[in-house]
């Protein structure tokens, strides 16, 4: 339902009504919207009752009536923020925990007494989980009010940083269903815990003074730029310059500290100052993205320069908004930190804010909370609790229900990738034939064959159409990125299934792996720094430091706003060097951290160092790259190995570099080890570089040698599901069962090497007493480079029983004083699992050698069956080490009862056997079975049969693709078509380089 902007008001009401109006303790923007809704409340004669840990000022400096009572309670703490950019997501957790989880019966008891002494007719949130409950317990009705929910907030930060606080975000969804429903501010998040919903207008401050009353009262003349510098507080470690702002411009400083001493061009503002009046008055404003801000600069037609804050979901949905209306420029957040602010300011003062629409929502959403408190139904459909809670789980995040009930997955995130408008425009893989499009037909292909695959048409064709006018700003990225007259290298390298091995990779085992039909493909053009096409801002930096140009490299990412991640990313290659010697891969994981929308961008230019310092390349030109990933993120499927590998293959062919696919799948390991900082093994490049179309890569991973590619039989077939749970091989459960496992290696050689001692001991010395295999073994033993050369019979005859469940880090220390793994650091405050850890290796290499010899025996039912036993053997064996997840057990279990059941034994089986893969914990589900079309029939019915039971539509992965050596390379150029060259140009004329 939308309440449209034309409003009749709040008329002055003959009853007297009470509102007790809970906010969120998150920040300022919270307390000043409600302040516009309570204004009009109060107006119309009604007692407000304000909740909130907020000073007095805001709510004050607007209102002025003694039916504004302040109540100061904190019942929730929002995001918790180490600095004005950075949030803490599990600092956030645990402080949520403390504030409302804990003193939870204690608070529900307080707020239920409170709200029935002092009459309230109904309740508001703007966001207060713990009102809802505390309303409905009072026996008084809820509203929400607001643009997101903390439970879509939260649900990332559980996954990200907190998996013991994950019922957490099942209570605050649970609060919420209590709600009667919700008013909906503009630019929101999807909120699946509110099934009735009211859209209204923008809720925006209304001005006290006009531009020029500001500017007299603060005596800046009109010929000086005034920008509001609006940040809440400042990034940490931030000392403003004078240098900082272009000469002619004043900044105006919110929040500033007494005791900072700022430079003549800033200005401290007080902290009572009201930011609306002096919004309107500046050119632009600089800060962080929130709803206060953006409502308020699309309100009064300020341009926003917007610098992105880590893992806060609702920015991408404010910032689309922002720049749906022309109204916003992103800074990177090295430039806010240094001081590059003229491009963004020069940039923000040429726009013309174009919103138009209502920005009366205080206005009308008072309306309707007195209509609704008069006892007026908004609500359209009173639905039971169970089904309203059934969507109100978020992110694809598994959290228990009552003992009996069914876990649930939502599928609105689909309904998020719609919202924000930026599905990939990337390798759209057609399961059909396909015809030669115009795009390909635009570019003389120089060397290489796209060997007919369909996705890369479908790149090539995307390359073509970038001489259109786009909206989007990746694509305008990207259209201003290549110079159309120089070649284009084009490589590709794809996503993988883990069929056997999986971490067992980083132990040395066997592993078997399947290069999938989705794969990331990278463009790259190398180009004389005087003829680079740079974005305005790395133009403006290369022009502040004077002399020749210098190489720069400049990234843009297609789909890159379902991560919350910058489109592009820039920098200078000189950053890389230290002198005359390449930075520390150390210095580099710092550098890209910085940023974390653009920490991905070390998987890219990541390659370029490794290079630098591997091999000892030298980069002199500079490198404009395109990368556009048809392989989904967190499915466990390699997405980031792929963007890897295809991106150190076009380096390398850009600057004629002949290394092999073994080692170039070892330089990306390193890429992903020292400077992402993610403790993987090597299989997962190895496949996506090494792989081949419809056949396993058998390889053992000690480092990385393969020992041959193994034919899948005809009456095989393997599938992989995801299961909707994210995975990330950066994520605490990996890296701790990791360690565990190094640990067991650690005791199994030590005692070892005791065994030796004291065997030696006991016979004086005298070898030939002695069995030499024994002394041999145990020598072996004592020096093990990876466990899984010790076999599963020798571990139980002799170690077994020495390696306990678990041992704190700090105890391992003290005993072994090292795990000698290089790139994982042991927590002495963590108890990690070792036992689990420490067999799944030893026993799945043998799993694993097993599978290799089973598939090239004869075709049987026993030979299918024992192939699926190895599968839910692995799978169990991950869940041991803690890397399971309900989602994934789910399949595994459809998997199982459609094996067992009658259509599948009347078939003579379908399917067979089913494992977690990669590094586990969510991701994707791999499967195996007879290639038939029951079998088929199956996987789609275990689809439906998840979605049903979990409300999430799984991902089927089948097909196979050749792997990046296998595609090679293509060097393109763009065809001499004067029509088309002069469109080109003709659009680059109006076209903005992307500010970001």
């Amino acid at each position: 339902m939308r309440i449209e902007q034309e409003s009749d008001g709040v008329s002055a009401s003959t009853k007297h009504l009470v509102f007790a109006y809970y906010v969120t303790g998150h920040g300022f923007g919270h307390a000043t919207r409600v302040t516009e809704v309570v204004r009009h409340l109060i107006d119309a004669g009604h007692d407000v009752h304000v909740v909130t840990g907020a000073p007095d000022f805001v709510f004050t400096s607007e209102i002025e009536s003694p039916r504004l009572f302040i109540r100061k309670v904190l019942l929730d703490c929002g995001a918790v923020q180490a600095d004005a950019l950075t949030v803490d997501r599990l600092a956030s957790l645990e402080k949520y925990s403390e504030t409302a989880v804990k003193p939870r019966a204690k608070i529900l008891a307080l707020e239920t007494e409170w709200l029935n002494s002092i009459k309230a007719d109904l309740v508001v949130s703007d966001v207060v989980p713990v009102a809802c409950r505390a309303a409905a317990d009072a026996g008084i009705r809820s509203v929400c009010v607001t643009n997101f929910s903390w439970d879509f907030i939260y649900a990332e930060y559980v996954m990200a940083a907190g998996l013991h606080h994950r019922s957490i975000v099942w209570q605050i969804a649970e609060d919420y269903s209590h709600c009667e429903f919700l008013i909906r501010l503009p630019g929101y998040c999807p909120m699946p815990a509110f099934r009735d919903v009211i859209d209204v207008p923008l809720v925006v401050r209304r001005l006290h003074k006009s531009a020029k009353e500001v500017r007299k009262e603060l005596e800046i003349p009109d010929d000086v730029k005034l920008v509001i510098l609006n940040f809440g507080g400042q990034p940490s470690g931030w000392k403003l310059k004078e240098d900082f702002l272009p000469s002619g411009w004043l900044c105006l400083v919110c929040g500033a500290s007494e005791n900072e001493d700022l430079p003549p061009n800033f200005r401290r503002l007080a902290r009572d100052a009201y930011t609306p009046d002096i919004i309107a008055a500046c050119d632009c404003m600089l800060g962080k993205i929130g709803y206060g801000t953006v409502s308020e600069a699309l309100a009064y037609k300020c341009p926003f320069v917007f610098v992105r804050r880590d893992y806060f979901n609702e920015e991408p949905f404010l910032r689309n908004m922002l720049e749906y209306y022309q109204c916003g420029v992103e800074m990177i957040r090295r430039d806010l930190i240094t001081g590059h602010w003229r491009p963004y300011l020069e940039r923000a003062i040429s726009l013309k804010p174009c919103y138009e629409a209502g920005i009366n929502g205080g206005e009308v959403a008072a309306h309707i909370l007195q209509e609704t408190a008069f006892g007026k139904n908004y609500a359209s459909d009173k639905l039971s609790g169970a089904r309203r809670l059934r969507d109100a789980i978020v992110l694809g995040y598994q959290l228990q229900r009552a003992p009996g009930r069914d876990i649930t997955i939502p599928e609105w995130y689909a309904t998020a990738e719609e919202q924000l408008g930026h599905s990939s425009p990337s390798s759209p893989v057609n399961n059909g034939d396909f015809a030669f499009h115009s795009g390909v037909e635009d570019f003389d292909i120089l060397h290489g064959d796209f060997q007919g695959l369909p996705d890369t048409v479908a790149f090539l064709q995307s390359l073509s159409e970038l001489v259109a006018k786009h909206t989007k700003r990746e694509r305008k990225a990207a259209a201003n990125l290549f110079n159309w007259e120089e070649e284009i290298f084009i490589t590709r390298a794809p996503g993988r299934l883990d069929v056997m091995g999986g971490i067992a990779d980083y132990s040395g085992s066997l592993v078997l792996q399947m290069p999938i039909k989705e794969a990331c493909h990278v463009a790259l053009q190398r180009v004389h720094p005087s003829k680079h096409r740079l974005w305005k801002h790395a133009e403006a930096r290369q022009n502040d430091k004077g002399g020749d140009p210098t190489a720069v490299l400049q990234i843009v990412s297609y789909g890159s706003e379902l991560g919350n991640r910058g489109p592009t990313f820039d920098m200078d290659l000189s950053d890389f060097m230290d002198g005359d010697k390449p930075i520390s891969y150390k210095k580099a994981r710092k550098y890209f951290a910085q940023d974390p929308s653009q920490k991905w961008a070390a998987y890219v230019a990541g390659a370029i160092l490794v290079l630098m310092t591997e091999l000892g390349v030298q980069f002199e030109d500079s490198i404009s790259m395109l990368v556009s990933s048809a392989v989904p993120e967190g499915k466990g499927v390699s997405s980031s190995a792929s963007v890897e590998v295809a991106s150190m293959a076009a380096i390398a062919a850009a600057h004629g570099l002949n290394i092999s696919s073994r080692d170039l799948a070892l330089l990306c390991q390193k890429v992903e080890n020292h400077i992402v900082g993610a403790p993987c093994g090597v299989m997962d490049q190895m496949a996506s570089a090494c792989g081949e179309a419809n056949k396993l890569l058998a390889m053992i991973c000690q480092p990385a040698e393969i020992v041959g590619l193994v034919e899948i039989p005809s009456h095989i077939r393997v599938w992989g599901i995801d299961s909707g749970i994210r995975h990330s091989v950066g994520g605490a459960d990996y890296g701790s069962v990791r360690i565990g496992t190094f640990m067991g290696m650690k005791m199994i050689k030590s005692r070892a090497s005791e065994e030796l001692t004291e065997m030696c001991a006991a016979n004086g010395l005298n070898y030939d007493e002695v069995e030499q295999g024994d002394i041999e073994l145990l020598k072996q033993e004592a020096s093990l480079d990876y466990l899984c050369n010790l076999p599963p019979h020798r571990f139980e005859a002799l170690y077994a029983k020495t390696i306990p469940e678990s041992i704190a880090g700090e105890t391992f220390l003290e005993e072994y004083t090292n795990h000698n793994d290089p790139v994982t650091i042991i927590d002495e405050k963590h108890n990690y699992g070792v036992r689990a850890p420490t067999l799944h290796p030893i026993y799945e290499n043998f799993r694993v050698k097993t599978f290799k010899a089973l598939l090239t025996s004869t075709s049987s039912t026993d030979q299918l069956s024992a192939l699926g036993e190895l599968l839910y053997q692995c799978h169990y064996s991950y869940s041991a080490c803690g890397l399971g997840s309900d989602g994934t057990d789910r399949l595994v279990h459809l998997v199982q009862e459609l094996q067992h059941s009658a259509a599948s034994k009347s078939e003579g089986g379908t399917l067979c056997g089913a494992k977690i893969t990669g590094g586990g914990s969510g991701g994707t589900v791999c499967v195996i079975g007879r290639n038939c079309l029951k079998s088929s029939e199956h996987i789609f019915e275990i689809q439906q049969r998840y979605k049903k039971a979990t409300g999430y539509l799984p991902f089927i992965f089948e097909g196979s693709s050749p792997g990046a050596g296998k595609f090679g390379y293509l060097k393109i150029r763009r065809r001499a078509t004067p029509k088309k060259v002069d469109s080109f140009k003709d659009v680059n004329e109006v076209l903005v380089e992307n500010e970001s």
